[in-house]
């Protein structure tokens, strides 16, 4: 007769057949061995079904099955129907667990919570390890998670299958973040003691093959990594080399199994020294240039202000220099009759200026005839004069004089 295992551990797999191996050692290495892993295949690569077997461990039962729909949540219901375990988790096929992972967990339920989850390392592609740290205890955080994302990878889970009616929870209408939905629905339907947090790293969890990315597409990654990148105090156990040709997981797995407590001892030892050093940073550092950032803020928002108030003096002093622009326009626009009055008044006197220095030419060069005749008469008259006949010259002087007398 076969012994009931405490824990049953699911574990999908679809196509990491490059780590699934690792993953498995770490499930295989814990503390407490009455588990029972059920690795389920949904439609996994070639070569996958080779590694499972090669462990030839009796506690692995392993579900080879055709893909099914979207993340494969309804192959995961059929091997949780064959799951005998009193306590479920879940183990990624690309995670390795901490050691003590199941004990941890399993502590934690002991006060009675229908859930209980740990703190998980995210490991970027270039092995750099940072804290998850979401505490479900505080209202603030528990909303965030529970109404906006999961912020918790699924491997940092352990539930009571009997806080539900069923073991096959994993919803099937969802096309993905089924692992949230569970853990909402248990916390939702068992509201006196939901959940236990149990305040240790128990789970190292790498970004996803498809995700194509540093930082497994995670911001808060993002912002460990912008941060390790450029101090050097950031713990040596959290930063772990990866050569050419090998993967995180298999560099991580490897220091592990060196000295399991040692290193479990030693990386939670980091991540303690590496929450320590951020917060005094924060005080330190990040919190006085904020602070100076806060009243450099206040200070532009005072002179953005003060050239508000300019502009809009001056955009109402535009609009009345528009106005008057306007009524110059109109006063224009009434005295145009008048100029082109005036105008034509102006060209009908210069056409009488030039009519009569047309006359005064006239009149001058009349004025210069007359002079020449009369130049003419006086030198006949002169000639007269020079006549010797008194006859003739006595009447002349009398005419003489009387011309002289005129002209005078």
């Amino acid at each position: 007769m076969v012994s009931k295992p405490r824990f049953s551990i699911l574990m999908p797999t679809h196509s990491r057949v490059d780590v699934i191996g690792l993953a498995i050692q770490s499930v295989l290495d814990q503390t407490v061995d009455d588990f029972e892993l059920l690795v389920v295949g949904d439609g996994c690569a070639p070569g996958t079904a080779e590694v499972v077997e090669a462990f030839q461990d009796a506690r692995i039962r392993f579900f080879d099955l055709p893909k099914a729909p979207s993340y494969g949540y309804a192959n995961r219901n059929i091997a949780l129907r064959e799951a005998r375990g009193d306590l479920i988790g879940f183990a990624a096929d690309d995670d390795l667990l901490f050691p003590d992972h199941l004990e941890i967990l399993a502590d934690g339920l002991k006060g009675g919570a229908a859930i209980a989850y740990s703190q998980a390392l995210w490991v970027s592609t270039d092995g750099i390890a940072a804290p998850f740290l979401t505490n479900l205890e505080l209202a603030d955080e528990f909303r965030v998670f529970t109404e906006v994302g999961n912020t918790i990878p699924a491997s940092c889970f352990l539930y009571r299958p009997d806080c539900l009616p069923s073991r096959d929870v994993w919803p099937e209408d969802v096309a993905s973040a089924g692992d949230w939905q569970v853990w909402r629905r248990i916390m939702r339907e068992n509201p006196r003691n939901p959940i236990t947090y149990c305040r240790a790293p128990t789970v190292l969890h790498f970004s996803a093959k498809w995700k194509n990315s540093r930082h497994s597409q995670a911001a808060q990654l993002a912002a460990f990594l912008d941060i390790a990148d450029g101090a050097g105090w950031w713990p040596s156990a959290l930063r772990v080399w990866i050569p050419n040709g090998s993967n995180e997981q298999y560099e991580y797995a490897r220091l592990m199994r060196v000295d399991p407590a040692a290193w479990s001892e030693q990386t939670r030892r980091a991540v303690g020294d590496l929450v320590a050093r951020l917060a005094w940073e924060d005080v330190q550092t990040t919190r006085p240039l904020l602070a100076g950032a806060e009243a450099e803020k206040a200070t532009l928002q005072s002179e953005i202000s003060r050239l508000h108030n300019e502009l809009q003096l001056a955009q109402q002093g535009n609009a009345e220099l528009q106005r008057a622009a306007s009524d110059a326009l109109d006063k224009e626009a009434a005295l145009q009759p008048e100029i082109s009055r005036l105008r034509t008044e102006l060209d009908l006197a210069h056409q009488s200026n030039v009519e009569l220095r047309s006359a005064a030419s006239d009149a001058i060069n009349e004025k210069d005839k007359i002079e020449q005749a009369l130049q003419a008469c006086q030198m006949q008259i002169a000639a007269l004069y020079q006549s010797t006949s008194w006859r003739i010259t006595s009447p002349l002087r009398r005419i003489s004089t009387g011309l002289r007398s005129k002209k005078s």
